[in-house]
């Protein structure tokens, strides 16, 4: 997850994680820049030799279209504006980076770009894969459509938004929308992929709020698509992944009440971590949906574990929900918050962080002993295991693209890295990702994408990747937007 240093240093002090999220938010993913054969990726219908482009776009003609700016490799400021969130990206060379304050400015970007080099959306810039800054590719950066506006019980949210920013908006207006942790994620990444989060066992997955959106799509059209216009395209938008289907520019979202929530965090002794995972897993299913927790496994031999999370209501509600856990703490607190003081209490730092990171899910309880054994071998690694239940799975797997509707938990396997480290760390995390595979934990969140992952396809959307391939073939039918690892 898209921890700094210092929020790592905060979730070691309180055993809490960002959910969800924090890249949890994924940003929306860009085209490559050779063709895929891989038989597990889409497979595009070439345009017809008389309708396709040849050459590098005209930037100076786009230039003159867009509202905002046109950043090129040899402009001031593009070392800045090509840079993604985490810096092992950062020798990642796009061919330009357009700022785009309105849909009328990504449009021209598609029409200027597609079928000749690759696009990538921009919200947050957290992809795992960096994704969002793709060498020779156009970035259309939609940090310039970043309003948040409340109407009543729905919000109309700006695909460049921020999740800091969004739920200062709402908290001042009493609203309450469930998405993820990290301040600096975009609401893109994020509710296309479906969108964990500490809210999420009592309102349900970010997605699962979506009322419409508003996306430019590879034909450079504007549509509006809801369960009313286009619902196929709204369908695979909710958990389909950023970048699959076009450039979501607004999404309207309804929202519920603000709540008041109250905060925990348990801690226990070295060595406890297999009896911990055991009776986390026991637990969460039986507690109300009004209580969210996470488990966090950290690397090495210590053994060290911690549990903590967030409940829909008094500290009471919460004590009672918590005396159903088995193993006693060596630690506790709790405290009771406003919403926004504890959407606050579960961000950290924003700061750029080097990582690298993967995921799987937990359908049935995995064996605590094998994962205490899997995180025992990676020193500063940790093992984020959030989990889901409650509303989640009031929705079916089909209804949505989101499939993990009956999993108990997400479990997301971090490593920090540097420059000359990231190949061992993602030896490490693929070794790891593997075992827990073999343990049981096969499928994955798209949120945290791994291009590492063998079988990311089926991870990531189950029995709904057919119909995913389907939306993309009729929106997409000449892959503008087909990349490496497009649904």
């Amino acid at each position: 997850m898209n921890m700094t240093l210092g929020r790592r240093t905060f979730l070691r002090a309180a055993g809490l994680t960002a959910v969800g999220a924090v890249a949890a938010a994924c940003t929306a993913k860009p085209g490559p820049s050779v063709p895929q054969t891989s038989p597990t990726t889409r497979t595009s219908v070439p345009p017809s030799t008389s309708s396709k482009p040849s050459g590098p776009p005209d930037w100076n003609a786009l230039r003159g279209k867009l509202s905002g700016d046109l950043v090129l490799p040899s402009d001031d400021g593009f070392a800045t504006a090509k840079r993604a969130f985490n810096p092992l990206f950062d020798g990642h060379n796009p061919a330009a980076v357009a700022k785009c304050a309105k849909p009328e400015d990504v449009q021209a970007c598609v029409e200027a770009a597609g079928g000749r080099v690759p696009l990538a959306a921009r919200s947050g810039g957290h992809s795992y894969a960096g994704y969002s800054a793709p060498d020779g590719g156009l970035v259309l950066d939609v940090g310039g459509m970043a309003g948040v506006d409340v109407q009543g019980d729905q919000v109309v949210i700006g695909a460049g938004a921020k999740l800091g920013d969004v739920y200062s908006a709402l908290a001042k207006a009493g609203r309450c929308l469930p998405a993820g942790s990290c301040p600096t994620v975009g609401i893109a990444g994020l509710a296309l992929g479906g969108g964990i989060g500490v809210l999420t066992r009592k309102y349900g997955l970010t997605c699962d709020r979506l009322q419409s959106a508003q996306i430019v799509t590879p034909d450079g059209k504007l549509r509006t698509v809801s369960a009313q216009a286009d619902d196929d395209l709204f369908w695979a938008l909710r958990g389909g992944g950023g970048g699959n289907f076009g450039v979501v520019t607004s999404f309207t979202f309804t929202t519920v009440e603000a709540p008041t929530v109250t905060v925990f965090s348990l801690k226990f002794p070295s060595g406890s971590a297999s009896d911990v995972v055991d009776a986390w897993q026991r637990w969460l299913p039986s507690a109300p949906p009004e209580l969210w927790s996470n488990c966090v496994v950290s690397g090495g031999p210590s053994g060290a574990c911690r549990v903590g999370g967030a409940f829909v209501g008094s500290s009471a509600g919460l004590t009672s929900a918590l005396s159903g856990f088995s193993v006693t703490p060596s630690s506790r607190t709790m405290k009771t918050l406003s919403y926004g003081a504890a959407m606050n209490y579960f961000s950290g730092s924003s700061e750029r962080q080097t990582f690298v990171a993967s995921s799987r899910i937990i359908t049935d309880p995995v064996d605590g002993g094998k994962i205490a054994d899997l995180a025992s071998g990676h020193k500063g690694m940790d093992l984020l295991i959030d989990g889901l239940g409650g509303a989640v799975g009031d929705i079916a797997p089909t209804a949505t693209a989101f499939p993990h509707r009956k999993a108990l938990a997400s479990i997301q396997v971090y490593a920090p890295a540097t420059a000359s480290s990231q190949d061992a760390a993602r030896k490490s995390v693929s070794t790891v990702v593997g075992g827990l595979a073999d343990a049981g934990a096969r499928g994955g969140y798209v949120n945290y994408i791994d291009p590492d992952l063998p079988d990311w396809k089926s991870a990531y959307y189950g029995d709904n990747a057919a119909r995913l391939d389907q939306v993309a073939k009729k929106y997409d039918p000449n892959g503008v937007f087909n990349f490496a690892q497009s649904a």
